[in-house]
């Protein structure tokens, strides 16, 4: 009879865990239990008029709402309670009552209610890097300052506002305030080249951690070229954006762009941009989000004999609000190449997430 024993307990094990499974609630079983009372079976979320309390609780039948946030953000909730991300004090915390494998069973059920794939899930907006383009569509603010340390003296102010339309559609407008010392003397400030641009998702993929958009943008000869305010040619640019989920936290993102002036004055020129960073938190498993980030930059124009410049951004971005929809990013981009003629430039940016609420709501 030798050779049997194995098989043979290998077949005692399958049953073994075939009981335990059998015994174990399903992900509607612990949904319905500890989160039916408020959210509904159906997971829209019961009306104020059936609770004891005012508070409208989340729609999870709602794609737009409920594909953008990521696991690790409503796994924060459900364990330390609503004010953990500045939520109403109604939505209680369950760390006690519920163990982590009951939260992700909940959360599992809970990605169920949105039936429609076309939109990426949260996992997939990744920190913004300083100069490289996201793959992820947004609805956000940003307000970058940078200031060039050579002799121009500039700074920059730009504003730049980002709108999503459906699953994977976006668009977004850039506006520069410049300001720079003048070769004659005297400083020129006002607007520059304002930019247009269309984002569109081609392609997410949760299991496999990749998402790809592509996009176009315009540049628009507004700023005033002879006093150091813009090119002085419109530039249409389209871009390839690409992100990756890397384990523990960590990320890598890819940005490919061509820029084609409508002036031949000026070359075309191709470009790309590499960012890698990783998140920690402090303060505890839900605390504050520090995510430091290296961003390569290459940019070649497309003449015979023209120089690859690169340059080095390390970058530090960090959680100003409780419910992590204000960030600030502090980041110096260093030229590696060509040095004799570029310098360095200091930059820093605050992120407003606006669907995720008022720029004073949430701290």
């Amino acid at each position: 009879m030798r050779g049997t024993g194995l098989p043979a307990a290998a077949a005692l094990l399958m049953t073994a865990a075939a009981l335990a499974d059998a015994g174990k609630p399903t992900d509607k079983e612990v949904f319905d239990s500890a989160c039916a009372a408020c959210h509904g079976t159906d997971g829209a979320g019961r009306a104020p008029e059936e609770l004891a309390f005012a508070a409208q609780p989340a729609d999870f039948t709602d794609c737009e709402f409920a594909s953008r946030e990521a696991d690790a953000d409503w796994y924060a909730v459900i364990h330390a309670g609503g004010p953990v991300r500045a939520f109403d004090r109604m939505m209680p915390a369950f760390g006690d009552a519920l163990t982590a494998d009951e939260i992700h069973a909940v959360l599992r059920h809970v990605r169920t209610f949105c039936t429609d794939d076309e939109w990426p899930r949260g996992e997939f907006n990744l920190p913004r890097p300083m100069y490289t383009e996201k793959a992820f569509p947004e609805d956000e603010a940003v307000a970058t300052m940078t200031y060039d340390t050579g002799d121009s003296n500039a700074w920059e102010l730009e504003l730049l506002y980002e709108k999503r339309f459906g699953p994977r559609g976006m668009i977004e407008i850039a506006v520069p305030l410049a300001s720079v010392d003048l070769p004659a003397g005297g400083r020129n400030s006002g607007i520059g080249d304002v930019a247009l641009a269309y984002k569109y998702n081609f392609f997410h993929d949760l299991d496999s951690g990749n998402i790809l958009s592509a996009g176009i943008e315009a540049i628009l000869a507004t700023g005033d070229e002879d006093n150091g305010l813009g090119k002085g040619s419109n530039v249409i640019e389209p871009f390839v954006a690409w992100g990756k989920i890397l384990p523990a936290d960590a990320f890598l993102q890819a940005h490919l762009f061509g820029e084609f002036p409508g002036d031949a004055e000026f070359d075309d020129e191709l470009g790309l941009r590499v960012a890698i960073g990783r998140t920690w938190t402090s303060g505890g498993e839900f605390g504050r989000a520090w995510t430091p980030i290296l961003e390569i930059l290459a940019a070649r124009e497309l003449v015979s004999g023209a120089d690859t410049n690169i340059d080095l951004v390390p970058q530090l971005q960090v959680t100003l609000s409780v419910r992590q929809h204000i960030l600030l990013n502090l980041g110096v981009r260093v030229p590696a190449s060509n040095n004799s003629d570029r310098d360095t430039v200091i930059g820093v940016y605050l992120i407003w997430d606006w669907f995720d609420g008022g720029f004073f709501d949430g701290w």
